[in-house]
């Protein structure tokens, strides 16, 4: 397969009007019990001989997540094919994934492959820029498996990172993966004075993109912006059967959890929304638990926040009456009552709507209150959700329609905006 096969171009935003894959040869054929086979970026760049990285050194910004299907890690397999690496570069929680939250593995050398390894978590472009050289690298690559929230890190790190080879004049490369909440838009868009390493530049919370999109919707409206003046040199290697209609787990790409808290595809699902919660200290987000953002609670409550939330009749959704003792993080080694909450339907379910629905009926709970633990800045929600709206609406007693209603004239320019830089179809009103 030639390069010019696995590499987007400038008319792949007119691929996905049409409807047709990128890269398509023919029909996907299911995967194993009925799931949707898809092939990422990385299992066709292995396929063509590493041919669209070829010529000159290379520096990897990947993960644990960095994987094929049978689980072999993409700089393992191009070390062993020969690809010159200059060096890895790890995001949040670190390359080989061994970190916690807001922690990295530092800068070290990596045990299986002697590989020089830098930390680009929290990296300036300054920073990102300096590795590059220091790493003497002509070509970056990018492998990292999104979960499609704006708050979650490695988008960042890929911004960040695509800043600093576009200052340099490097090529930049992105092997692309399935966003596995789908293609879908949700929520209010980050407004200036809010931005933090949980939000940078002002998408949308749950954007709906994968990470090729991303970095052709970052080289297109906002790199630009940046003191280069200039996007990157950027190519995304497809995923070949993927569409935005498609969530984790219609598809059989192995999930491997991206961070310690995001053990399955369901957690996933609910992420984008549930994350608000890291924002109030009177509730845990379920960390600590098996089931991270899926379960939500407190000591001293009871079934009824469950029932009034239930009333509201969301779609796609079941909420269960959960009880649930964590181990670490808030209210550590003490029952907690609340909900459970398992998406039954993800062509229908809004996790930010839900989200939102929670807080305004948890806002009436005794004892209610946002995490503001940090002098001098906003309130932490006011950081995930990307302003003060969500707290004051919710604070004031604002209807659950009244509060997702504020904010969809910015996620309808959001979705205009993205539209150029699609490469997948996406679902249709």
């Amino acid at each position: 397969m030639k390069r010019r096969h696995l590499l987007t171009a400038a008319g792949a935003a007119g691929l996905a009007a049409t409807g047709a894959r990128p890269g398509a040869a023919g029909p996907v054929s299911p995967a194993p019990a009925g799931r949707v086979r898809v092939r990422t970026g990385l299992e066709r760049l292995a396929g063509s001989g590493w041919d669209a990285v070829r010529g000159g050194r290379v520096g990897v910004v990947s993960n644990l997540t960095a994987v094929d299907r049978e689980y072999r890690h993409l700089v393992d397999r191009m070390h062993a094919a020969g690809v010159p690496i200059g060096g890895i570069f790890g995001p949040e929680h670190g390359f080989r994934g061994s970190a916690r939250a807001g922690g990295s593995e530092g800068f070290g050398t990596d045990a299986r492959t002697g590989l020089k390894v830098y930390d680009g978590y929290r990296a300036t472009h300054d920073q990102w820029a300096t590795m590059f050289k220091q790493a003497g690298v002509q070509t970056v690559v990018f492998d990292i498996q999104d979960v499609g929230a704006r708050f979650y890190t490695y988008i960042w790190t890929l911004y960040d990172s695509m800043a600093a080879a576009a200052r340099l004049g490097l090529r930049y490369v992105v092997l692309d993966r399935p966003n596995p909440v789908g293609g879908r838009a949700f929520g209010p868009a980050l407004q200036p004075g809010f931005t933090s390493g949980v939000g940078l530049k002002p998408i949308v919370q749950q954007h709906g993109m994968t990470v090729g999109e991303l970095a052709r919707y970052y080289n297109g409206e906002l790199l630009p912006q940046e003191p280069a003046g200039r996007p990157a040199t950027l190519e995304v290697v497809t995923c070949l059967g993927w569409d935005g209609r498609l969530h984790g787990g219609e598809i059989d790409i192995p999930w491997v959890m991206p961070s310690p808290n995001m053990p399955t595809v369901d957690t996933a699902a609910v992420y984008p929304g549930t994350c608000l919660f890291e924002g109030v200290a009177s509730l845990s987000e379920g960390r600590g638990t098996t089931r991270p953002f899926e379960l939500i609670g407190a000591p001293g409550l009871d079934y009824r926040w469950r029932d009034r939330v239930a009333g509201h009749g969301l779609p796609g959704v079941a909420l269960r009456e959960a009880y649930f003792v964590p181990t670490y993080h808030k209210f550590t080694d003490r029952l907690c009552t609340g909900i459970d909450i398992k998406v039954t339907d993800p062509a229908v379910f809004d996790p930010i709507r839900t989200a939102v629905t929670m807080l305004v009926e948890a806002r009436r709970l005794p004892g209610f209150a946002w995490r503001d633990d940090n002098p001098g800045r906003p309130p932490f929600v006011d950081l995930l959700s990307g302003s003060a709206r969500l707290r004051t609406m919710v604070d004031a007693g604002a209807p659950v329609t009244d509060i997702t209603g504020s904010w969809q004239e910015e996620l309808a320019a959001f979705e205009k905006s993205r539209n150029p830089y699609l490469l997948y179809p996406r679902s249709r009103p």
